[in-house]
């Protein structure tokens, strides 16, 4: 006999709906692993069925190790902002960050194969599976990145609830409170401006060519004499470099400095030369193209079970 008490206790354990935990065990004949099982490969299907829906909305999430040497940034996708706030959700989403800082994968598709660091009977793939069957929308760990520092300090931003997220690193031959507090404000301020490049070394030369010939063909398009259009565009090319190098931006905590003099201003207190080594910026959906849907269609399609 299927008591409430076994629906209970399943639909506690597996998340699934209390009418799919009866089914589950009257077809196991009240055999509650078995039952497991039978919702473990529904909630397959059903997530293979929602694998097509677009997952633009999730967290950004990041974690630091413990000495402060090892940092990892994960994107994890769902489709709305109400699954993102979920609970299981987010806990998902901070597993994956930790679990990424410590894991020698270098993609999303070896990183999911992984044994899931909160229950290591399954894998992060078989972990995101599961949260679909139980919230019923498509989701994806999309992207993690890695940053290591032996003499320095790593910090990290998050900004707007996981709507973007930053790590930077920085480096400095002496041990310094100081360098998380720089690291820290240097994260605030790729989280606001999103510098393209670290600094002038890093802007490439395809980059580069496309901004003066569009400098160029302004210049003239604007009538100026074809012997001043050089300096015009040497010119714009400066003001790029100061707009998109994060060492050469204006900082935004204080607009009397950039972000290399503030530098500079913070090794005297240290003692030793700090440098901006790395940064990784994640902003949530970025580059995923959102499907537009008619409201009444979608609930038409949901009540049609589509």
């Amino acid at each position: 006999m299927i008591t409430a008490q076994m629906v209970k206790e399943l639909r506690e354990r597996t998340g699934a709906g209390m009418m799919d935990c009866k089914k589950a065990l009257n077809e196991s004949n009240g055999d509650s692993e078995k039952a497991v099982e039978i919702l473990r490969e529904k909630g397959l299907a059903a997530a293979a069925k929602k694998a097509g829906r677009v997952a633009a909305e999730g967290l950004v999430k990041t974690y630091i190790s413990e000495n402060g040497k090892v940092a990892s940034i994960v994107e994890v996708n769902c489709e709305t902002d109400f699954v993102a706030a979920n609970e299981a959700f987010v806990e998902l989403a901070d597993n994956v960050a930790k679990q990424a800082s410590n894991s020698k994968a270098t993609t999303v598709e070896e990183l999911i194969e992984e044994k899931y660091i909160a229950d290591e009977n399954i894998t992060i793939k078989d972990a995101v599976t599961a949260l679909i069957a139980k919230l019923g929308e498509n989701m994806a760990v999309r992207r993690f990145e890695k940053l290591a520092v032996e003499n320095g300090a790593i910090e990290s931003y998050i900004h707007g609830g996981g709507r973007i997220g930053v790590l930077v690193k920085v480096e400095c031959e002496k041990e310094s409170s100081v360098l998380k507090e720089v690291a820290k404000d240097v994260a605030m301020q790729v989280a606001a401006t999103n510098p393209l490049f670290l600094n002038r070394d890093a802007v490439d030369n395809e980059s580069l060519d496309k901004e003066k010939e569009i400098y160029r063909v302004q210049a003239l398009n604007e009538g100026k004499p074809e012997k001043i259009v050089d300096k015009m565009v040497i010119g714009r090319v400066q003001k790029y470099y100061k707009e998109n190098c994060l060492v050469e931006q204006v900082w935004v905590k204080n607009s009397d400095l950039t972000i290399e003099k503030y530098l500079q201003e913070k090794s005297k207190e240290v003692g030793a030369p700090i440098t901006v080594a790395a940064y990784v910026r994640f902003e949530k959906g970025e580059g995923i193209e959102k499907k537009e849907e008619n409201f009444a269609e979608e609930v038409q399609k949901q009540m049609q079970g589509k």
